[in-house]
């Protein structure tokens, strides 16, 4: 009769025991998402299956020769219509630079947009899309950039690098955010913000075109 008690009790013990640590478990706090963020994926770069990524060190790193003044305006005409956005030099000074030197050399016209994610960005600046190559969205300029992620937060507009795995492989393509992103924040360069024409930014669709990208200077 004892034995059976003991038995008994071990056995609640255990079940008690069990009971514990499943509320434990229970009680650990799971990352939120954005609702719809799981649908829409991050904005990359290039795709393992589009194109292998280059070995570390293969593109080196670009520091790029402009003097930013600070009161640049990037000047995007599209098909659709013109879209501004200014800068933040002091948050992304190299990735400014090299952005405004690359619209200096014309490096984005006649672009296209290769990737539109309703609500959540537009993407451009890969050369391979003038051509509509298969590889598009693993194109860029031959050179990568540092990055350089700081507290701007991903909000309507926002302007930013997309990138691959490697938080080092901007380069040339950047996207638009077509509302806040904040589980983008801190993972990405963000290096500018639009000013004017997000009714266009709005309306882009995958395929349109950038015609050019321009830099003025504010008053």
């Amino acid at each position: 009769m004892l034995s059976s008690r003991i038995r008994l009790a071990s056995v609640c013990a255990v079940l008690a025991l069990s009971v514990t640590l499943v509320a434990a478990c229970s009680s650990q706090p799971v990352a939120s998402k954005e609702p719809g963020a799981a649908a829409a994926p991050e904005p990359v770069e290039a795709s393992a299956a589009a194109k292998p990524q280059p070995a570390p060190g293969e593109e080196p790193l670009h520091a790029s020769p402009v003097k930013v003044t600070g009161d640049e305006i990037a000047v995007v005409k599209t098909n659709k219509g013109t879209i501004r956005f200014s800068f933040y030099p002091k948050d992304a000074p190299n990735t400014v630079a090299s952005f405004i030197e690359l619209a200096d050399e014309k490096f984005y016209d006649g672009t296209k947009w290769h990737r539109v994610v309703p609500g959540f960005v537009i993407q451009g600046g890969d050369p391979l899309s003038r051509t509509d190559d298969p590889a598009v969205g693993s194109g860029g300029p031959g050179w990568h950039l540092k990055a350089e992620f700081n507290s701007r937060q991903h909000l309507l507009g926002t302007v930013a690098m997309a990138r691959a795995q490697d938080p080092d492989s901007a380069g040339s393509q950047f996207y638009i955010c077509l509302a806040p992103q904040p589980s983008l924040d801190g993972q990405y360069t963000v290096f500018g913000q639009v000013t004017s024409g997000m009714d266009v930014v709005q309306e882009i669709r995958q395929g349109d075109a950038i015609e050019s990208i321009r830099i003025e200077h504010g008053k």
